[in-house]
């Protein structure tokens, strides 16, 4: 079973108590998967104050660093999609390469920069 990377979509879908994405994130877990968070996700979803339900769900993921060969790789991804969303790339590049489904509210954008890459992304709506 492939892993999961939640978009920021993901993350404000948590944090309305979306039934959905609370559902497949308790099934990954079950199933000893923790999903992936990347830290330029966490960073444009966070808002301040307890985010009580956000930080419920980022409390059973793994959090990437946005490290120099990961900037790298998203800056290098925007360049060759025509886009400036350095989240979005680092997104598809990181899911990518773990072969991970993307959960997400913006399966165009991603598959835009995916097809870019010449990768191909599985996502599932947040």
């Amino acid at each position: 079973m492939p892993g999961f990377t939640y978009d920021t979509g993901a993350l404000i879908a948590a944090e309305r108590s979306e039934r959905r994405l609370w559902a497949m994130h308790r099934r990954a877990l079950e199933n000893g998967i923790m999903p992936t968070v990347p830290a330029a996700v966490l960073a444009q979803g966070w808002r301040g104050g307890s985010q009580a339900q956000m930080s419920r769900l980022l409390s059973g993921c793994r959090i990437e660093s946005l490290n120099e060969t990961r900037a790298r790789s998203a800056g290098a991804a925007c360049a060759s999609a025509g886009t400036n969303d350095v989240v979005d790339a680092a997104v598809v590049v990181g899911a990518s390469a773990r072969g991970d489904v993307v959960i997400t509210s913006d399966e165009r954008d991603l598959g835009r920069i995916a097809a870019a890459l010449g990768v191909t992304l599985n996502t599932r709506q947040a």
